[in-house]
């Protein structure tokens, strides 16, 4: 596509945490100035100063992550309460420079539906009783019990079109905002870096005043090479906001296109001057690497992992993570009539349909890095390609719409309730509603596509609607220029929340300080809302 650091606990719903914000900042790295980062130094025993994180958090499992600073042996400890009284020790990875020094524990057997509190111990692997200062964190499972409910949030897009960490407005605030909420999960859409976003030290805005970066070597280019998509990772963890958020809140993570380059597809050769490395397979594969280096994802451990999945959280809700990159079709006009490949690909289409039939959740919300009626262009090499899905002719399905027809058809015909989108991509926020009566393809029942973003980027003016699938846009709110700065706002993300008791599921557009924009509620197994 187109382009205060937390200091209190956040406030309870079950048994949370109470201190370990306060416990990560102390372990945090130093405060960066107005330059570049500081380097960690290698004195002393192993130091994970990048935070921990945990991911794909089910309902009596989790992965933990961390990165050292040195060869190390990861080790985790478990405890119910966060005095670690009684604890259960988890012998993680050995850590080295093949993997960046990064690593990942799974942990099994949990309890569901209850606060984990944890800590990541870094041996020397030479002498284990070498430690270096544990690094703590919670998150709850996923509860097994209807009743609990299920809160969420999710967004996409952080440090895109030049704009990253600024310690003179607190840096990602928009984190701090987030985990008030004390969600049970964070959803990212993608864009979790921008490998093709080099980072200035300053940038002058319109109005003369000036924007001021925490600069990296590896951000100060387009990355090209496995150790500077490492870099662009390991760029985003010096916010100080984003590894406390981390270290209380499990992610969801799916990737798009600025993990790699903008607007990418398998086979790509690139016109952009900026790059020596014209293959985009080759950095997608260093790119794909570096992103399962660094977060905890379950389908990317082993070789041959994708990045799709379902990850099930408990009764009330199934999230179907899509991969809308590594299996498209080339950019193009997108107006042929037979088009089996699509965005997502033959296989990932049938292993959708499949699991959605199969979903006996209350809700499934499918995570999709890209909208549906949404007009993205792709005008990178001067021709009117076509980037996501819709391709701005309102008539029958055409191209890439021809597989979400097909998918939304088995939605229908297997009587499958409960779907809502939801995504993020074009650096804005809005509510869609899609109508059969509206639409040039009608074979589909009614739903809701809800887009927020982004994290900390520059936003956009709105999209154009394709009328193919009789989108009606409820809400909006975007800017008329192009790449506004976070200095002027529109940032945002989104909140969802599944009653236990009725299992109502309501949406909220959120901006970046948390108030509420617009809010839609939707009523259980009902048709047609």
């Amino acid at each position: 596509m187109h382009p205060a650091p937390l200091s209190a606990p956040l406030p309870a719903r079950r048994s949370v945490l109470r201190g370990s914000l306060a416990a990560s900042a102390a372990l945090a790295l130093p405060a960066a100035g107005l330059g570049a980062a500081p380097a960690l130094a290698l004195s002393g025993r192993p130091r994970a100063g990048w935070g921990v994180q945990t991911g794909d958090v089910t309902t009596d499992s989790a992965l933990v992550w961390v990165r050292a600073d040195r060869p190390a042996r990861m080790v985790v400890e478990t405890s119910a309460t966060e005095s670690f009284r009684r604890t259960k020790r988890w012998y993680g990875p050995l850590l080295g420079s093949g993997s960046d020094f990064t690593g990942t524990t799974a942990l099994r057997g949990l309890p569901a539906g209850e606060q984990i509190h944890y800590r990541v111990l870094l041996a020397d692997p030479d002498d284990p009783r070498r430690t270096g200062e544990p690094v703590e964190g919670s998150f709850r499972t996923a509860s097994d019990r209807r009743r609990d409910g299920v809160r969420f949030v999710w967004s996409g897009d952080l440090a895109g079109q030049g704009w990253g960490i600024n310690p003179e407005i607190g840096g990602y605030r928009i984190y701090e905002a987030m985990g008030r909420l004390d969600p049970d999960f964070f959803l990212c859409s993608g864009d979790n870096v921008y490998a093709d976003g080099p980072i200035t030290g300053s940038v002058t805005l319109p109005d003369g005043r000036i924007w001021r970066n925490v600069t990296t070597e590896e951000k100060s280019k387009v990355a090209e090479t496995l150790a500077e998509f490492r870099g662009n990772f390991r760029y985003n963890l010096l916010d100080a906001n984003l590894r406390a958020f981390n270290a209380r809140v499990p992610s969801i993570v799916q990737w798009d296109d600025h993990e790699v380059t903008n607007n990418w597809y398998p086979g790509e050769i690139l016109g952009d001057a900026r790059y020596t490395e014209k293959r985009v397979d080759v950095l997608a594969a260093w790119a794909r690497q570096a992103f399962s280096e660094y977060f905890p994802i379950s389908t990317l451990r082993h070789p041959g992992g994708r990045v799709h999945r379902v990850q099930h959280h408990g009764p009330l809700l199934d999230v179907f993570v899509l991969d809308m990159r590594t299996y498209r079709n080339a950019n193009s006009a997108d107006d042929q009539t037979r088009d089996p490949q699509g965005i997502l690909g033959a296989g990932q289409l049938a292993w959708l349909k499949r699991e959605l039939s199969r979903s006996r959740a209350v809700w499934k919300v499918i995570a999709s890095d890209m909208p549906l009626g949404l007009v993205v262009p792709d005008t990178g090499d001067g021709k009117p390609h076509i980037e996501a899905v819709a391709q701005g002719d309102p008539g029958a399905p055409l191209g890439r719409e021809l597989q979400i027809a097909e998918l939304l058809r088995h939605i229908k015909h297997r009587r499958i309730t409960g779907t809502v989108w939801l995504t993020a991509d074009v650096h804005y926020t809005s509510a869609q509603h899609y109508q059969p009566s509206r639409a040039a393809f009608g074979d589909f029942e009614p739903f809701w596509e809800f887009v927020s973003g982004p994290l900390n980027a520059g936003a956009f003016p709105a999209n154009a609607l394709d009328g193919t699938f009789g989108p009606e846009r409820v809400f909006l709110k975007a800017p008329t220029v192009a790449n506004v700065s976070p200095a002027e706002g529109y940032q945002f993300f989104g909140e969802v929340d599944i009653d236990g008791g009725s299992g109502e599921l309501t949406v909220r557009l959120r901006e970046q300080d948390g108030t509420v924009l617009f809010a839609k509620t939707l009523q259980p197994g009902r048709v047609g809302q």
